[in-house]
């Protein structure tokens, strides 16, 4: 017999608690895998994923970067500023009036990417993504209720999770 009892093994506890432990478990399960990046790539989740999508995408814009992690574009440029100081990133000026600038891997950020943890976009996105679209959709629902019971600002939906 097991000592140890799963969220969804608790029959004794309250609905309401068996769910808390459930977004207790996916919660510790992001915040342990952003600890394992920054322990093993020395950058934090957000910025490994931003890297990873440079180095996929050479050339790449700001707003173009923003736009593929869902995040704002001020957030994006903060990213990049601090990928572009650890030489992990150049920029050029790019485009017609050279407003646009273009993101480039440097070979250290070849390096990183090679020995960084898996999956790039953290573990939440990576399992998500493998849920069929029935799954997602109740989820969607059901999390939009809760949200709206929060009466929170959602313009946090934008901040990557590795920066909360």
């Amino acid at each position: 017999m097991s000592l140890h009892v799963t969220a969804t093994e608790a029959p004794d506890a309250e609905p309401a608690t068996r769910v808390l432990r459930q977004f207790r478990i996916v919660f510790n399960s992001v915040k342990t895998h952003f600890r394992q990046v920054e322990r093993e790539a020395g950058l934090g989740g957000a910025q490994l994923w931003a890297l990873s999508v440079i180095a996929q995408s050479p050339g790449i814009g700001v707003t173009e970067l923003a736009r593929s992690l869902d995040i704002h574009q001020s957030t994006a440029s903060n990213l990049v500023r601090t990928l572009t100081t650890r030489g992990l990133v150049s920029t050029a000026r790019d485009g017609f009036d050279r407003r646009g600038v273009a993101l480039r891997a440097l070979p250290a950020a070849d390096a990183l990417l090679k020995n960084a943890p898996l999956p790039f976009a953290g573990v939440l996105p990576d399992a998500l993504s493998s849920l069929d679209a029935a799954t997602l959709h109740r989820l969607e629902a059901d999390l939009g209720r809760l949200i709206a019971l929060l009466a929170t600002d959602e313009t946090s939906a934008q901040v990557p999770l590795a920066q909360l």
